[in-house]
């Protein structure tokens, strides 16, 4: 089980990973745009993780839900990682496991402007 966090402290390496600007500044003090970043972030992410695996031929149960606040207190205690998502990734038993839950056509789920 992979666990995908949030750094809300990513601001700091933004000298180094983004030199051309001061974009460290965008953020400071700013909470609300802090975490609405990190999590977009780290759910992009996460979704690069579920493409390489499955590419890669790995079924994957990415999920939410679960108790956030005691994995962060396992896994990233005295750091300024939150928990985002886990996501279990292997080869699932074909006899066990479920088709794909059906999907929305492309003309229920979007709309062209």
């Amino acid at each position: 089980t992979a666990i995908v966090g949030m750094d809300l402290a990513f601001y700091e390496h933004m000298p180094k990973l983004f030199p051309h600007t001061d974009a460290r500044s965008w953020y400071v003090g700013n909470e609300p745009l802090i975490r609405e970043t990190a999590f977009r972030s780290s759910s992009l992410q996460a979704g690069y993780l579920i493409i390489a695996a499955r590419a890669l031929g790995l079924d994957c149960g990415p999920m939410t839900g679960f108790d956030a606040a005691k994995i962060d207190a396992a896994f990233w205690a005295g750091t300024a990682v939150k928990t985002n998502l886990v996501c279990t990734l292997g080869r699932g038993n074909p006899a066990k496991v479920k088709p794909r839950n059906p999907r929305l056509s492309f003309d229920e789920a979007c709309r062209l402007a």
